[in-house]
């Protein structure tokens, strides 16, 4: 998984019916894009350090 500055991770439900978590990413640990990554939560804001694990996907940010 590699990811830039902007881009989404997307955290797929755990369970049928769980809700998906969505996050930009705004900061990078590696530089070449590897996890972990720090997210910013949508819907409460919060911020955490996160190591995506196989339920996890980056959507590349859009341009701008």
């Amino acid at each position: 998984m590699k990811a830039t500055i902007g881009d989404k991770l997307i955290v797929e439900g755990a369970h049928s019916g769980d809700p998906r978590k969505i996050g930009s990413i705004i900061e990078l640990r590696h530089e070449d894009g590897s996890p972990p990554y720090v997210v910013r939560w949508e819907g409460d804001e919060h911020e955490s350090l996160v190591f995506p694990g196989p339920d996890a996907h980056v959507m590349p940010g859009v341009p701008g």
